[in-house]
Formats: structure tokens, sequence, C-alpha cells
């Protein structure tokens, strides 16, 4: 039993000082409990509002993809540079260590590898596990217009029913297939739909008329880096994205196959945490670059 207080003197109130009501910085995410807010204030600077996540689950329907044969040597040496990592969950047990302070967001769906149908994702990860491994969201690919549409989208709203039972965000990762075109109506379709069916966040593809795309969806849309580009179009591509209204990246190839990729890192946050446009990024990347190799 705790011991009586000892009274002495008057108590401070501070009548004169309202108590504050923090609204949350991330659009559309007011109205979630604590922990949900707390999960996502850990991937998204709440100063900026925005992140950088490095995306490393390509193994899990590509196998070892050129940069990540050995995460352990390429990608742990990037890991203090990001915002939040995207990973899988064998990837998390055998190789991040324990002490690693960055938030997880942890891939939730898979099955088919590149040699047969994507689209056929089932869920790959519980929400318990998600919880025993202290990750901070989930993804799933949504694969809107494939095949397996209507599964893909049963395995996202699963997880969110299962998030919300443990303030557990998920992010849908909009999957475009080979017959697919990426452009403004069909992105603008498929983010809509993952945030009108409960996604916390947004993962897709940055297209022309962008601004429509994220004026069209509530809650935060991060784009995905796609294929290795040259240094400077990555930064370009990541600068009008943030423009026009992306809250964040969340890139792989584009820092892992880069010459530079801790450079590069630091030159993509600088664009989405400082403002910087692609060519004072594009020569702060050489100068890292250079300073390197001199």
């Amino acid at each position: 039993m705790a011991e009586a207080e000892i009274q002495s003197g008057e108590k401070e109130y501070f009548l004169d000082i309202p108590q504050k009501n923090e609204t949350f910085f991330l659009k559309g995410c007011a109205n979630y409990d604590w922990g949900m807010k707390n999960r996502l204030a850990r991937i998204f600077n709440p100063r900026s509002g925005k992140t950088v996540m490095l995306a490393f689950d390509h193994g899990y329907f590509q196998g070892p993809t050129t940069g990540l044969e050995r995460i352990d040597v390429t990608i742990l040496p990037l890991t203090p540079f990001a915002d939040a990592l995207m990973l899988t969950r064998g990837i998390l047990r055998s190789v991040i260590p324990a002490a690693t302070s960055n938030p997880v967001v942890m891939r939730a769906s898979g099955g088919p590898s590149i040699l047969k149908e994507l689209s056929n994702e089932h869920i790959a990860c519980d929400m318990d596990d998600a919880v025993r491994m202290n990750c901070s969201a989930v993804a799933v690919q949504v694969f809107i217009g494939g095949e397996y549409e209507t599964q893909s989208v049963g395995n996202m709203t699963r997880l969110v029913d299962a998030g919300m039972r443990v303030g557990m965000p998920v992010l849908g990762v909009t999957a475009v297939g080979k017959e697919l075109v990426r452009d403004v109506k069909y992105i603008g379709l498929a983010t809509r739909m993952c945030a009108e069916l409960g996604a916390a966040v947004v993962k897709t593809y940055f297209v022309p008329d962008f601004e429509k795309v994220a004026a069209g969806c509530p809650v935060p849309l991060v784009i995905a880096g796609g294929k290795k580009l040259p240094e400077l179009e990555a930064l370009k591509m990541a600068a009008d994205a943030i423009q026009q209204g992306a809250s964040g990246v969340d890139m792989g190839r584009n820092i892992f196959q880069s010459d530079a990729p801790v450079a590069m890192l630091k030159a993509v946050r600088k664009v989405v945490h400082e403002g910087l446009n692609y060519k004072q990024a594009n020569e702060y990347f050489l100068e890292l670059k250079n300073a390197k190799n001199g």
C-alpha cells in the first residue's frame, strides 16, 4: 500500500494553463486508438510528417534479388539512415539485430513466386506474430484488376480487422499486373479502394497528375521506388511525389542497387524531410559519393 502523502504546502494545478488537446499529425488518422497512432508516429517523423522507408522484402517472391544476396552485408549498414524497415519475418529473425531501433513494417502477404500468377497471394503472417515481433505496421499486397483481386482485398480486410484489435496499422500496397497501365485513373482507383476498406497507409506508384491521386485518397500515401533508375531521376521522382502530396517514399532498388547506397539514402532524406529540390539533392549525393571515393 502506498504511503500517505505528506502535505507540504498548497498544490499547484496551473489553473491559468488549459490542458492541450493535440491533434494527430497524419492525414486521416485522427480517430485511431492511441496504440495505432503511436506505431504510425514511429514510422512517420512527427516533425516533417513524412517517412523514408527502406524496402528489402523482394525475396519473398523474387528470391535473392541483386543487391540483396547478403542482407547482413548490404542492408545492415543502411538501417541507421532509414525511418522504417520493410521486410519479411524470416529476414527479421535471421539477420536483423534485436537491438535495431528502426520501426518494422512487416510483409504479411505472399505465396506465389515470379514463376506463377502473382495475384494469388494469401496472408503469410498473422497478427499475433506481428505483435510478437514488435512491428509498427504490416504490409499486404492488393491486386486491383488482377486475377485474384477479391482474394487479395480479402487478405487486406482480414488484417485490418485483426490490426484494429491490437492497434496495428495496415499498409495496403497497390500492385500493377502485366495487363494494367500505371496511370492516374488506375492508381486513383486502387489507392482509394485500399483506404475505403481500412488501410491506414497506402503504398503506390508515382504517376503524372499524382496530386489528383493524393487528393482522392483520405490516408497517407507512400511512393514505391520501383525499378532502378539513375540517381537524378529517382530523386526527381521523390521530389515530385512529395510536392504533389505524398507523405513519404518506400525505396529499395534505387537505394541498395546504387553505386553509393548510403549517400543515396541520405539524399532522399534531404528531399523528403527538408524539401530539397532534386538538383540540390543530386549535388548532395555526388558530394557524399565523391568524398567516400576520394
